[in-house]
Order: C-alpha cells, then sequence, then structure tokens
C-alpha cells in the first residue's frame, strides 16, 4: 500500500458493527467525518487525525478507497478501522453531532459514489 502525501480534504470511513461513523454539517445534513491535510501527511494519516480531533475516537487509516467514477478533484477516502470503542473527551463536536448510523440508513448522509459502492458490500443480511 502506498502512503503518499495528499493536498486538500480527505474523508474517513469509520465502521463498526454494521454502522458507519457520521457527523452533522453546518446546513443540518450527516457526512463522513472529513478535513485538510497536514505538510507531508497521508490520506490515512489525515483520515485518522480528523476523526480523533472531531471526534474523539481512535481510528486507524488502513485503506484508500478507489475514486472510479467520479471527478479527479473529488475528496479521497479511507476506510478506518475503529481502535476505541468510546470517544475520548475533547473532541471538537459535540456528541449530538456525532452518530453510528446503521448502513441500511445512510441514504440521506453525502457519500461518494465509491463509499456507497464500499458500504454494499458491508451490507448486514
Amino acid at each position: 500500500m502506498t502512503r503518499e502525501h495528499v493536498q486538500g480534504a480527505v474523508q474517513a470511513v469509520v465502521l463498526y458493527d454494521g454502522r458507519v461513523l457520521l457527523v452533522r454539517d453546518d446546513g443540518g445534513g450527516w457526512r463522513l467525518p472529513s478535513g485538510g491535510t497536514q505538510p507531508a501527511e497521508s490520506a490515512e494519516a489525515t483520515a485518522a487525525r480528523v476523526v480523533y480531533e472531531l471526534t474523539g475516537y481512535l481510528v486507524d487509516g488502513t485503506e484508500v478507497l478507489d475514486p472510479h467514477g467520479e471527478p479527479a478533484d473529488g475528496e479521497p477516502a479511507v476506510v478506518c478501522q475503529l481502535l476505541s470503542e468510546a470517544p475520548s473527551d475533547g473532541a471538537r463536536l459535540v456528541p449530538e453531532r456525532v452518530r453510528w448510523t446503521p448502513i441500511a440508513d445512510t441514504g440521506d448522509a453525502a457519500l461518494p459514489t465509491a463509499v456507497r459502492t464500499y458500504l454494499q458490500g458491508h451490507t448486514p443480511v
């Protein structure tokens, strides 16, 4: 796996027990945790840092999803492994702006095509 430096924002896809971690945006909708990179930071490292800063959950960015069929300037999405079942104190977002949503109920969330495709393979039967 190549861990290249990326510029711009990165979205984090955190799955746990058939649910995906979403955050409420300023417009009231739900989306993946996302944020900008720091100098020389890989997409995986950015995703892990952003999730921790926004939500307090400790994760490990493991896989950048292929953005096939999406605009070249779209934000990369990184699948993350959850390392802590409870958030730590000091998250930027209040608990009401963070939720674990069943994969089947993500229809109203702003998710890129690559993420929706990935989640289809993880929907519980």
